[in-house]
């Protein structure tokens, strides 16, 4: 089984816990207003590798990665799933930890997706269907499907959520995000990232448009009375 990899990062700090592999898969069917890769929207310029590839990988670093683990991140990597599974499988059968970085936006298979994932780091967009369309352009239904089969495995959560000026830095907003949240049984963490620009370069190379030309960045100092509020 091959996979479309935009990149591999052999030496991940924040992508769950411990030192991890960090597997970059291409393909997005979401446009977020922020997006900061979208070189991994399509299949252009992949790196095509199998399964196997993967966990040689993994094997011949796993003094770094059995304290740590490999995270599944994009892109989208809900969008190839087979190609997932094989690797999550592979993965766990080293007795290596895994996690998946989604916007959970895939096409199904999500059950047998999440058997072999130990960790979701979970990329909210938005929570009402007007919100979410706004920032990706698709509506919540996909979404909601996904987070459905996270809430029946009770799958171990991390959220990330992007705070954006003018989109969602109001304390309304993180209001009803806390309200959100608690269908959730299993949240270990919740991060705000402030909203950046260093994707903005990747869009003048590419020739696309960039949508939020003009706002401007967040600092870690912005989120704190948005923490204050979800600690609460």
């Amino acid at each position: 089984m091959q996979g479309y990899i935009d990149s591999i990062e052999t030496m991940g700090l924040v992508d769950g816990p411990g030192i991890r592999m960090v597997v970059f898969l291409k393909g997005c069917q979401l446009r977020c207003l922020y997006c900061h890769n979208p070189e991994t929207w399509d299949y252009v310029h992949s790196k095509i590798m199998t399964s196997d590839e993967i966990a040689d990988m993994v094997k011949n670093n796993m003094s770094y990665y059995k304290n740590g683990g490999v995270t599944f991140s994009g892109g989208e990597p809900l969008l190839q799933p087979k190609f997932l599974i094989e690797c999550l499988k592979k993965i766990k059968q080293l007795g290596i930890h895994t996690a998946l970085d989604t916007a959970g936006h895939g096409i199904g298979q999500y059950e047998e997706i999440l058997d072999y994932t130990d960790l979701v780091i979970l990329d909210i967009k938005g929570i009402t269907n007007e919100g979410y369309k706004y920032v990706t352009g698709q509506n919540l239904d996909e979404f909601n499907k996904f987070i459905e089969v996270v809430k029946q495995k009770n799958k171990k959560l991390w959220i990330r959520q992007v705070v954006v000026p003018g989109i969602n830095n109001t304390v309304e907003y993180m209001k009803d995000l806390k309200k959100y949240l608690k269908q959730f049984n299993n949240i270990e963490k919740v991060e705000l990232l402030p909203y950046h620009l260093y994707g903005v370069e990747k869009y003048k190379k590419l020739g696309i448009p960039y949508r939020l030309d003009g706002v401007e960045p967040l600092n870690d100092e912005d989120m704190e009375p948005f923490y204050a509020i979800l600690k609460d």
